[in-house]
């Protein structure tokens, strides 16, 4: 059994996903910095990895 994997979509894949942390990580800083409670609304920053798009 052979198992084939391409480490540059991985790494791809996982670079994307850290990127969408990061962004999210950053605005909710922005919002808490500002006692924003939209922060806890939004759900791209609550589960940055499962938003849409």
């Amino acid at each position: 059994m052979t198992a084939e994997t391409n480490f540059d979509a991985v790494a791809r894949r996982l670079s994307t996903q850290a990127g969408a942390l990061a962004v999210a990580w950053a605005t909710s800083r922005r919002l808490a910095a500002r006692r924003d409670g939209a922060r806890w609304r939004n759900a791209g920053l609550l589960w940055p990895l499962f938003a849409k798009g």
